[in-house]
């Protein structure tokens, strides 16, 4: 099931030393915009974690961005790891982040493994879309 809240003092999901508050939380509540790629990425994962289907949404490129997201209520996440990543810093226009996502869905652990592309829109980053794997 979805994590309902996360509270501010929680450690954040994205991995990250620290509290939820001072890093994805912020994102989440519109109090900053991510500085690279990579904490972009890190927001996205968070708020799959807490089911913040609207700020995925508000995140996404508006040329790839679906109508709507449905999450799914029976995924657990249970951690992030940054395989590497390329480019997507504070002076970049675009940026890749390879990463493994684990979760359980009905008690089966599975795994998204991923390189998301990112690019800025009116100065901010936004997630693009993903690369396929070879």
């Amino acid at each position: 099931m979805f994590r309902e809240s996360i509270a501010p003092s929680d450690p954040c999901p994205c991995g990250s030393t620290a509290a939820y508050r001072d890093c994805c939380g912020r994102l989440h509540a519109g109090l900053a915009e991510a500085g690279t790629a990579e904490e972009l990425m890190r927001s996205r994962y968070s708020a799959f974690v807490a089911g913040d289907s609207a700020y995925l949404l508000r995140s996404w490129s508006s040329e790839t961005r679906p109508r709507s997201l449905e999450l799914d209520p029976e995924q657990q996440w249970e951690g992030l790891e940054i395989v590497r990543v390329v480019r997507g810093g504070a002076n970049d226009t675009a940026g890749t982040a390879e990463f493994r996502a684990r979760f359980r869905t009905g008690g089966a652990a599975q795994e998204q493994h991923e390189v998301s592309t990112f690019v800025r829109e009116d100065g901010r980053w936004v997630y693009r879309g993903a690369l396929a794997l070879r």
